[in-house]
């Protein structure tokens, strides 16, 4: 069994965006009840949150926008650039939390206190950018990590695999033009999917040419879609990579009764590629890998997606 380190503090519940928005609190409550559910809980190594220092956050985002942020949050304002970002005046400061927190796995992981880990935070990052908040995202979790992992511990090829249904358009964004962190995403395309970036034909610019991969998946295709994906194409292109981390932006709302896609998988067919990823990792970094929570809407489905993800994340295994 692996020692799985598991990110999680009720702080993130603090994160407000009123009602009826789906990027909710009780969203981490079910993926909580679930991992306790299964009895994983006392099997895993539990990592509680603190402020991210800010120069790792400036090292993807704009100072400016940063401040902007703030004092939008503590202005009492219950909404960021868009109706899609709600908010909260503790919001800059949960959004602070969940850097650090996984920064702090980044940490533990590299230090050989753990093998791997599942951070399920709040707010979730993939699509924030640069200079701007989108899509329920403030900062970019996920592209801090592995700005971090390069400039803290000296990791020179990341990898990133975005699983989430709607495309990870900040992430790519940051990375776009770098040849040492390969972005790799597959999410629903065409329809009504979120934000309407990451086509086939973005495959990174300049130097970052080749370093972006981009699987658009059409509404209603499932299981056998997705396999085919990862089987044929996502494996190969990170091996050939060779990158020494693996960083999972890890979004459940892919699932066949979430009401934000149009996809059909099963919760089946994220234990298997869940499963492919953990021996992906084993096989190319040593077995380093952190998965970070994106999106996921369904509560009835969250508890068994999230007990299985960190099941395979302990075992290797799928649940049978």
């Amino acid at each position: 069994m692996k020692r799985t380190g598991f990110l999680y503090d009720d702080r993130y519940l603090l994160h407000d965006t009123g009602p009826y928005h789906p990027e909710m609190p009780e969203r981490l409550q079910a993926i909580y009840k679930g991992i306790d559910s299964a009895g994983l809980l006392p099997h895993l190594t539990r990592i509680r949150a603190r402020p991210a220092d800010m120069k790792w956050i400036e090292a993807v985002h704009d100072p400016a926008y940063i401040r902007r942020f703030e004092e939008v949050c503590l202005s009492g304002h219950r909404s960021f650039e868009s109706p899609d970002n709600q908010m909260c005046t503790e919001t800059f400061e949960i959004a602070q939390l969940a850097v650090g927190g996984i920064l702090d796995t980044v940490d533990q992981l590299m230090e050989g206190k753990i093998d791997n880990a599942f951070c399920a935070v709040r707010p979730p990052g993939h699509h924030a950018e640069k200079n701007a908040p989108m899509g329920f995202c403030y900062f970019n979790n996920v592209a801090i990590a592995a700005r971090y992992l390069q400039a803290r511990w000296s990791v020179n090829r990341v990898g990133i695999i975005d699983f989430d249904v709607h495309h990870g358009n900040g992430t790519q964004h940051v990375f776009e033009n770098s040849p040492t962190v390969f972005y790799y995403s597959m999410h629903e395309h065409p329809s009504f999917a979120f934000p309407g970036t990451g086509r086939a034909f973005e495959k990174g610019t300049q130097e970052g040419t080749g370093f972006t991969r981009n699987w658009p998946i059409l509404p209603g295709q499932g299981d056998r879609e997705y396999q085919d994906v990862v089987k044929t194409d996502m494996i190969p292109a990170m091996e050939a990579f060779a990158p020494e981390f693996l960083l999972v932006s890890t979004g459940f709302d892919a699932h066949v009764e979430d009401d934000m896609s149009g996809i059909s998988l099963t919760t089946a067919g994220y234990s298997w590629i869940m499963t492919q990823l953990v021996a992906l990792a084993q096989r190319i970094t040593g077995g380093k890998l952190i998965s970070v929570l994106e999106g996921g809407y369904c509560l009835a489905r969250l508890p068994e997606l999230a007990g299985d993800h960190v099941r395979i994340l302990l075992d290797g295994k799928m649940d049978v």
